[in-house]
């Protein structure tokens, strides 16, 4: 499998705190990647790194098969669009056009300007005066007229309200189809990434808990709800998760490849969101505990 973004042993630190530390992951080229974690797993700082707004302390980091931003080759094969958005408050959209074709040299003015029109922004407008929707709008528009083949969106749409999501979501997969770009949005807004991303990270305290395709992640996920049990009874094919009692009733989450024979269980699908939670809630090494605090068989792998 091609990859867009490659770490190994990645970090950095901040006098003596690390940001990221030992991340190893492959990022798989064609696919539009969603990037998930708890506050302070290291996923701003990863994506940082990958556009070569930061350097790394430790480890190594390639992106398009080159160091990142090593040379204006490299920086015009990348578009970035970071958490705040960041637009120049004091100039209008047409000044943020003509700063961005003089800075890239593979600029597509005409997809700005005819997104510009589609968005019904007006150029003359000043980005300070613009809603926090059209200002990611903006920031995409900027991002995406560089031509990249690869498109990281920090946390984009973090701030803004579920019609400005919506549409701003709606834009990013029009590029995606039109110009067959790969794309890594992070998000805490799992639901969000449901509807746009057909492949999941999940970054927890800087390590890699999950990778996939998500529909093969999904298949192979089941919640588990029958009387109470000792886990440890469970096939050796299916890889706890995550598991709760009460009483009289257990429900446990696996992973496995092999369909659920046991009529004991009744089983359901569970969400995306259901599953990263579930990923990023059960983060210690090795293994789960019960609720009486026995280790359960089945460490939480890629």
């Amino acid at each position: 499998m091609t990859a867009v973004l490659e770490a190994t042993g990645l970090g950095k630190r901040y006098r003596r705190k690390w940001a990221l530390a030992d991340c190893t992951l492959q990022i798989p080229a064609g696919r539009v990647v969603g990037l998930v974690g708890p506050n302070g797993a290291g996923k701003s700082t990863l994506l940082n790194l990958a556009a070569g707004l930061l350097t790394a302390t430790t480890g190594r980091i390639e992106v398009l098969g080159a160091r990142p931003a090593q040379g204006p080759t490299e920086l015009a094969r990348v578009g970035f669009v970071a958490q705040d958005t960041p637009t120049y408050a004091a100039l209008s959209i047409a000044d943020h056009l003509r700063l961005g074709s003089r800075l890239n040299p593979g600029w597509d003015s005409s997809m700005a300007e005819d997104r510009i029109e589609q968005l019904d922004l007006d150029p003359a407008q000043r980005a300070g005066k613009l809603s926090g929707g059209q200002r990611a709008q903006l920031a995409l528009t900027l991002a995406v007229a560089k031509r990249p083949e690869l498109l990281i969106l920090d946390e984009p749409i973090a701030s803004l309200d579920p019609l400005a999501r919506r549409e701003f979501l709606q834009s990013l997969m029009e590029v995606v189809a039109e110009h067959q770009v790969s794309v890594v949005l992070s998000s805490h807004l799992v639901s969000d990434l449901e509807r746009v991303c057909d492949h999941l990270i999940i970054l927890v305290a800087s390590r890699v808990r999950l990778a996939g395709d998500i529909d093969e992640l999904l298949a192979s996920h089941h919640l588990l709800t029958g009387r109470r049990r000792d886990l440890s009874t469970l096939p050796q094919d299916q890889q706890v998760i995550s598991a709760s009692h009460t009483d009289r009733q257990t429900t446990v989450l696996v992973r496995t490849e092999a369909p659920i024979l046991d009529p004991a269980w009744t089983v359901e699908q569970i969400s995306l969101e259901d599953l990263a939670l579930a990923y990023m809630s059960t983060a210690g090494v090795g293994g789960h505990r019960d609720h009486n605090g026995r280790k359960t068989r089945g460490v939480v792998r890629r």
